[in-house]
């Protein structure tokens, strides 16, 4: 996601904020840098010269020429810009209505139908009662795909497979969910492989006579430039109130994400960043300026961790390290839980780790994958007693486990004494963390004799 504008912007501003003094000449050789790698990312042309034009303004002007740290202004300045680019601020849906119904329309192809699904999930975890209704009547397949969504997902889909009549269906299912207690509606309309008069037509008889709250555009983020053209269009059209970018997790240019909000002036609201059904998040501008510009995005990830740690399981697991009681069985729940925050990959992406380039990124994450699949494969290879007590682990089911997994028995070894070192470490920074005191302002103080030193792991 961004990869190669994200690793163009940093040398870029690196190069620039390691001079001692910044002038007219040095910005101007910068912002040439930005606008080819805006344009190699695929960003449209009239986004660029506006871009340019506004960082040029607050570049030379005294903001940053006068400033007492030029290079670090000049970062700011153009972390302010891109964050407004991508739209300012993020812009949460509407759960006006009764029900409260939401439009989803695009071109075929772009992720309409998954899109759908995803977004049932997000609103059903935030409370609502979603229900999804099927008025694609075009598509081969895609009555049938929804269904198995919605059966996959536990969410109700609403279809009348030998209807030929869209505002009809439509018509019918909001009045299924007035029934039966469903707040919110998510229709799925047809795509087509182009734009063209009928599917506008048709969309506009939905907008007319059920004046959805939510106008939402889904568009494949790997579209490039073309997403503009579409983007325009249909808001033109139908005056949309957001987009759902898809696949943005594989796009490594990003020009959509970064040209559609300027070209129709409606927000993303939301991010499609991978394949599973729950991966849709919400779109925050100054989060994704801070990934471009190699900040990390550490409130995502807390926002991740609290989705997917259970806190009564987090409480237990302190005790059993506290009473040295944490096992392999333990180690591998917490393993499942890490991965569903991302790979390694994405996670380190999160973080602001100076320094760390895409290359040592990718070669960090790929030998730390690796590692603990071999990890995964050993701990899979035990008995669930062996699990739970892994003192019992003799020679000889050592030999078992290393013949079960395929890994050598001294790596084995290795594994199970780095194993018992980290339990010690854990159990040192609970009790470290259970002996602190609350100061003045909520700050943690040191135990006595432990002021000014790091605990001795």
């Amino acid at each position: 996601m961004f990869e190669t504008l994200s690793d163009r912007l940093q040398s870029i501003i690196k190069t620039t904020a390691g001079q001692s003094k910044l002038n007219e000449d040095n910005i101007s050789e910068a912002l040439r840098e930005v606008r080819r790698a805006l344009l190699e990312a695929d960003v449209s042309l009239k986004v660029v010269k506006a871009f340019i034009s506004k960082i040029k303004d607050r570049a030379n002007g005294e903001e940053v020429l006068k400033s007492l740290s030029p290079g670090q202004q000049l970062v700011k300045v153009v972390h302010e810009e891109l964050v407004q680019l991508l739209g300012g601020s993020n812009k949460p849906l509407s759960t006006e209505g009764k029900p409260n119904i939401i439009m989803l329309f695009g071109l075929q192809g772009s992720g309409k139908t998954t899109s759908a699904a995803k977004l049932a999930i997000k609103l059903r975890k935030s409370g609502r009662n979603p229900l999804l209704i099927a008025a694609d009547i075009y598509r081969p397949a895609a009555i049938n795909q929804l269904q198995s969504l919605g059966k996959q997902i536990n969410i109700p889909v609403f279809a009348m497979e030998e209807n030929k009549d869209v505002k009809d269906i439509v018509e019918h299912g909001i009045n299924y969910a007035k029934e039966n207690g469903n707040n919110t509606v998510i229709v799925d309309t047809a795509g087509r492989l182009q734009v063209d008069t009928q599917l506008m037509a048709e969309l506009m008889i939905l907008d007319r006579f059920f004046m959805p709250v939510e106008k939402l555009l889904v568009i494949d983020s790997m579209t490039g430039q073309e997403s503009v053209n579409v983007a325009e269009t249909f808001n033109e059209q139908l005056g949309i109130t957001g987009i759902i970018l898809t696949k943005l997790d594989g796009d490594a240019r990003g020009g959509a994400a970064l040209s559609v909000t300027h070209a129709t002036g409606k927000p993303i609201k939301l991010v499609g960043m991978g394949e599973k059904l729950d991966a849709l998040e919400e779109f925050y501008p100054d989060r994704m300026a801070q990934r471009i510009l190699g900040m990390g995005d550490v409130l995502t990830l807390i926002e991740k961790a609290q989705q997917n740690f259970d806190l009564a399981s987090a409480k237990e697991l302190e005790k059993k390290i506290r009473k040295k009681e944490f096992s392999l069985e333990d180690f591998m729940n917490i393993q499942k839980q890490m991965k569903s925050l991302g790979s390694l990959d994405q996670i380190l992406g999160m973080l602001p780790i100076p320094g760390l380039s895409k290359e040592n990124r990718e070669q960090i994450s790929h030998v730390g994958e690796k590692q603990l699949k071999r990890i995964e494969a050993c701990v899979n290879s035990m008995t669930i007693k062996e699990r739970k007590n892994p003192d019992i682990l003799d020679g000889s089911r050592r030999r078992r486990i290393s013949k079960g997994c395929g890994i050598p028995v001294d790596e084995l070894n290795r594994f199970l004494k780095d194993f018992e070192k980290m339990k010690k470490m854990m159990k040192k920074m609970t009790d470290m963390t259970k002996n602190m005191k609350r100061g003045p302002g909520g700050a943690m103080k040191m135990p006595p004799g432990m002021r000014g030193k790091f605990p001795p792991f």
